[in-house]
Protein backbone atom coordinates (compact mmCIF):
# COMPACT_ATOMS: atom_id res chain seq x y z
CA UNK A 1 0.00 0.00 0.00
CA UNK A 2 2.52 2.65 -1.27
CA UNK A 3 2.86 5.08 -1.56
CA UNK A 4 -0.09 6.94 0.30
CA UNK A 5 -0.75 9.72 -2.00
CA UNK A 6 -1.42 10.40 -6.18
CA UNK A 7 0.80 13.18 -5.78
CA UNK A 8 3.52 10.94 -4.77
CA UNK A 9 2.40 7.98 -7.35
CA UNK A 10 2.81 10.69 -9.86
CA UNK A 11 6.31 11.70 -9.03
CA UNK A 12 8.00 8.22 -9.05
CA UNK A 13 6.36 7.15 -12.20
CA UNK A 14 7.33 10.26 -14.04
CA UNK A 15 11.14 10.09 -12.53
CA UNK A 16 10.83 6.35 -13.91
CA UNK A 17 9.62 7.08 -17.21
CA UNK A 18 12.34 9.86 -17.32
CA UNK A 19 15.44 7.46 -15.92
CA UNK A 20 14.78 4.32 -17.98
CA UNK A 21 15.46 5.96 -21.25
CA UNK A 22 17.92 4.28 -22.88
CA UNK A 23 17.42 1.07 -20.09
CA UNK A 24 17.86 -2.64 -22.08
CA UNK A 25 16.24 -4.26 -18.98
CA UNK A 26 12.87 -4.70 -18.71
CA UNK A 27 11.17 -3.04 -16.25
CA UNK A 28 7.53 -3.76 -14.99
CA UNK A 29 5.79 -1.42 -12.34
CA UNK A 30 2.74 -3.27 -10.34
CA UNK A 31 1.61 -0.55 -8.41
CA UNK A 32 -1.91 -0.65 -5.95
CA UNK A 33 -4.73 -0.96 -7.87
CA UNK A 34 -5.94 2.78 -7.38
CA UNK A 35 -3.11 4.35 -9.76
CA UNK A 36 -2.74 2.06 -12.75
CA UNK A 37 -5.47 3.69 -14.19
CA UNK A 38 -3.48 6.45 -13.74
CA UNK A 39 -0.31 5.14 -15.85
CA UNK A 40 -1.75 3.08 -18.76
CA UNK A 41 -0.57 5.84 -21.19
CA UNK A 42 2.07 4.35 -23.56
CA UNK A 43 5.02 4.38 -21.87
CA UNK A 44 7.85 2.63 -23.88
CA UNK A 45 10.18 2.84 -20.77
CA UNK A 46 8.37 0.07 -18.58
CA UNK A 47 4.96 -1.97 -18.37
CA UNK A 48 2.87 -2.28 -16.22
CA UNK A 49 1.51 -5.31 -13.92
CA UNK A 50 -0.80 -5.59 -10.78
CA UNK A 51 0.02 -6.77 -7.29
CA UNK A 52 -3.15 -9.15 -7.36
CA UNK A 53 -6.55 -10.27 -9.15
CA UNK A 54 -9.45 -12.31 -8.32
CA UNK A 55 -10.31 -15.38 -9.84
CA UNK A 56 -13.32 -14.34 -11.97
CA UNK A 57 -13.81 -11.63 -14.77
CA UNK A 58 -16.65 -10.25 -13.23
CA UNK A 59 -19.82 -10.87 -10.60
CA UNK A 60 -20.85 -10.59 -7.67
CA UNK A 61 -17.39 -10.40 -5.59
CA UNK A 62 -17.49 -6.88 -3.49
CA UNK A 63 -13.80 -5.65 -3.18
CA UNK A 64 -11.92 -7.34 -5.82
CA UNK A 65 -10.68 -6.31 -9.12
CA UNK A 66 -10.29 -9.43 -12.03
CA UNK A 67 -7.98 -9.76 -14.13
CA UNK A 68 -9.77 -8.51 -17.69
CA UNK A 69 -10.33 -5.59 -15.64
CA UNK A 70 -6.71 -5.37 -15.61
CA UNK A 71 -6.10 -6.41 -19.01
CA UNK A 72 -8.76 -3.37 -19.96
CA UNK A 73 -6.09 -0.70 -18.63
CA UNK A 74 -2.70 -1.84 -20.23
CA UNK A 75 -1.22 -4.62 -17.55
CA UNK A 76 0.81 -7.39 -18.54
CA UNK A 77 1.65 -8.76 -15.44
CA UNK A 78 0.38 -10.03 -12.51
CA UNK A 79 1.59 -11.50 -8.95
CA UNK A 80 0.21 -14.49 -7.81
CA UNK A 81 0.88 -16.23 -4.54
CA UNK A 82 3.13 -13.01 -2.88
CA UNK A 83 4.46 -13.87 0.90
CA UNK A 84 2.35 -10.73 2.23
CA UNK A 85 -1.20 -12.18 1.05
CA UNK A 86 0.13 -15.77 2.13
CA UNK A 87 1.09 -14.83 6.06
CA UNK A 88 -1.36 -12.05 6.76
CA UNK A 89 -4.21 -13.17 4.32
CA UNK A 90 -3.53 -16.69 5.01
CA UNK A 91 -4.19 -17.21 1.27
CA UNK A 92 -4.30 -20.80 0.29
CA UNK A 93 -2.27 -22.97 -2.76
CA UNK A 94 -5.76 -23.32 -3.85
CA UNK A 95 -6.48 -19.70 -3.99
CA UNK A 96 -3.06 -19.39 -6.25
CA UNK A 97 -4.04 -21.76 -8.67
CA UNK A 98 -7.35 -20.17 -9.40
CA UNK A 99 -5.74 -16.77 -9.64
CA UNK A 100 -3.29 -18.68 -11.88
CA UNK A 101 -5.88 -20.06 -14.02
CA UNK A 102 -7.63 -16.89 -14.28
CA UNK A 103 -4.49 -14.81 -15.40
CA UNK A 104 -3.41 -17.15 -18.32
CA UNK A 105 -7.18 -17.45 -19.47
CA UNK A 106 -6.42 -13.40 -19.99
CA UNK A 107 -3.04 -13.77 -21.76
CA UNK A 108 -1.46 -11.81 -18.69
CA UNK A 109 1.66 -13.42 -17.74
CA UNK A 110 1.68 -14.61 -13.92
CA UNK A 111 4.32 -13.95 -11.69
CA UNK A 112 4.56 -16.87 -9.29
CA UNK A 113 6.22 -16.45 -5.55
CA UNK A 114 7.46 -18.99 -3.66
CA UNK A 115 8.84 -19.55 -0.77
CA UNK A 116 9.65 -21.02 3.17
CA UNK A 117 9.52 -19.55 6.05
CA UNK A 118 12.49 -19.45 8.50
CA UNK A 119 11.04 -22.49 10.45
CA UNK A 120 11.19 -24.27 7.07
CA UNK A 121 14.28 -23.14 5.87
CA UNK A 122 15.81 -24.35 9.79
CA UNK A 123 14.63 -27.62 9.62
CA UNK A 124 15.95 -28.01 6.00
CA UNK A 125 12.23 -28.45 4.53
CA UNK A 126 13.56 -25.32 1.76
CA UNK A 127 13.36 -28.28 -1.17
CA UNK A 128 9.95 -29.84 0.21
CA UNK A 129 8.44 -26.57 0.70
CA UNK A 130 9.27 -25.51 -2.72
CA UNK A 131 7.90 -28.78 -4.44
CA UNK A 132 4.61 -28.90 -2.64
CA UNK A 133 3.24 -25.01 -3.28
CA UNK A 134 4.55 -25.51 -6.82
CA UNK A 135 2.71 -28.24 -7.53
CA UNK A 136 -0.41 -27.38 -6.32
CA UNK A 137 -0.23 -23.93 -8.06
CA UNK A 138 -0.17 -25.54 -11.10
CA UNK A 139 -2.47 -27.90 -10.40
CA UNK A 140 -4.85 -28.26 -13.99
CA UNK A 141 -3.04 -26.03 -15.91
CA UNK A 142 -1.72 -27.62 -19.43
CA UNK A 143 1.48 -28.09 -20.32
CA UNK A 144 1.61 -25.13 -22.81
CA UNK A 145 0.77 -22.69 -20.74
CA UNK A 146 3.32 -23.56 -17.81
CA UNK A 147 6.19 -21.73 -19.48
CA UNK A 148 4.03 -18.27 -19.59
CA UNK A 149 4.75 -18.33 -15.83
CA UNK A 150 7.47 -16.07 -14.53
CA UNK A 151 8.49 -17.58 -11.07
CA UNK A 152 9.87 -15.70 -8.50
CA UNK A 153 11.67 -17.34 -5.34
CA UNK A 154 11.05 -15.23 -2.60
CA UNK A 155 12.02 -16.85 0.96
CA UNK A 156 9.29 -15.22 3.17
CA UNK A 157 12.16 -14.89 6.00
CA UNK A 158 13.83 -12.31 3.81
CA UNK A 159 10.88 -10.00 2.40
CA UNK A 160 11.28 -6.58 4.17
CA UNK A 161 13.68 -8.24 6.62
CA UNK A 162 17.23 -6.85 5.39
CA UNK A 163 18.73 -10.34 5.54
CA UNK A 164 18.60 -11.41 2.06
CA UNK A 165 19.42 -14.70 1.01
CA UNK A 166 22.70 -15.39 -0.04
CA UNK A 167 23.20 -15.61 -4.32
CA UNK A 168 24.27 -19.14 -3.94
CA UNK A 169 21.42 -20.32 -2.51
CA UNK A 170 18.98 -18.19 -4.03
CA UNK A 171 20.91 -19.63 -7.49
CA UNK A 172 19.81 -22.93 -5.51
CA UNK A 173 16.31 -23.09 -5.36
CA UNK A 174 16.34 -21.60 -8.60
CA UNK A 175 17.78 -24.55 -10.44
CA UNK A 176 15.42 -26.46 -7.94
CA UNK A 177 12.33 -24.74 -9.37
CA UNK A 178 13.55 -25.20 -13.33
CA UNK A 179 13.69 -28.45 -12.27
CA UNK A 180 10.41 -29.14 -11.08
CA UNK A 181 9.11 -27.32 -14.24
CA UNK A 182 10.98 -29.43 -16.07
CA UNK A 183 9.43 -32.44 -14.69
CA UNK A 184 6.19 -31.05 -15.69
CA UNK A 185 6.11 -29.42 -18.93
CA UNK A 186 9.48 -30.16 -20.06
CA UNK A 187 13.15 -29.33 -20.25
CA UNK A 188 12.65 -26.86 -23.63
CA UNK A 189 9.39 -25.21 -21.62
CA UNK A 190 11.75 -25.00 -18.61
CA UNK A 191 14.44 -23.35 -19.96
CA UNK A 192 11.81 -20.60 -21.32
CA UNK A 193 10.53 -19.78 -18.16
CA UNK A 194 11.69 -16.49 -16.12
CA UNK A 195 12.98 -17.02 -13.00
CA UNK A 196 13.34 -14.11 -10.73
CA UNK A 197 14.34 -13.47 -7.00
CA UNK A 198 12.96 -11.41 -4.14
CA UNK A 199 13.71 -10.39 -1.19
CA UNK A 200 15.68 -7.62 0.46
CA UNK A 201 17.24 -6.56 -2.61
CA UNK A 202 19.69 -3.44 -3.36
CA UNK A 203 21.70 -2.02 -5.54
CA UNK A 204 24.60 -3.38 -3.33
CA UNK A 205 23.76 -7.33 -4.05
CA UNK A 206 21.54 -6.49 -7.08
CA UNK A 207 24.65 -7.70 -9.45
CA UNK A 208 25.27 -10.87 -7.57
CA UNK A 209 21.63 -12.50 -8.19
CA UNK A 210 22.19 -12.07 -11.97
CA UNK A 211 25.61 -13.06 -12.28
CA UNK A 212 23.80 -16.70 -13.25
CA UNK A 213 21.89 -16.92 -16.34
CA UNK A 214 19.71 -18.82 -14.55
CA UNK A 215 18.29 -15.93 -12.37
CA UNK A 216 16.44 -13.86 -14.74
CA UNK A 217 15.20 -10.31 -12.98
CA UNK A 218 14.68 -9.59 -9.64
CA UNK A 219 11.42 -8.85 -7.34
CA UNK A 220 11.78 -5.51 -5.93
CA UNK A 221 9.40 -4.59 -3.20
CA UNK A 222 10.45 -2.13 -0.70
CA UNK A 223 13.23 -0.36 -2.43
CA UNK A 224 11.36 0.81 -5.60
CA UNK A 225 10.09 3.66 -3.51
CA UNK A 226 12.82 5.21 -3.71
CA UNK A 227 13.50 6.11 -7.29
CA UNK A 228 17.47 6.76 -7.05
CA UNK A 229 17.52 3.10 -5.61
CA UNK A 230 15.43 1.43 -7.56
CA UNK A 231 17.35 3.29 -11.13
CA UNK A 232 21.02 2.01 -9.45
CA UNK A 233 19.58 -1.46 -8.98
CA UNK A 234 18.52 -1.85 -12.60
CA UNK A 235 21.26 -0.25 -14.19
CA UNK A 236 23.71 -2.17 -11.65
CA UNK A 237 21.48 -5.54 -12.44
Amino acid sequence: MNPESQKQADKIFFALKNGLKNVKSEVVVAPPFVYISSFKFQVSSFKLGAQNCFWENSGAFTGEISPKMLKGLGVKYVLAGHSERELILRETQEIVNKKLKAILKNNLIPVLCLGETKEQREKNETFSTLEKEFLADITGIAKKDLARIAIAYEPLWAVGSGKPCSPDDALTAVLYLRKLMAGRAGKKAADMVKMLYGGSVNSQNAREYLKSEQINGLLIGEKSLDIKEFLKIIKNG
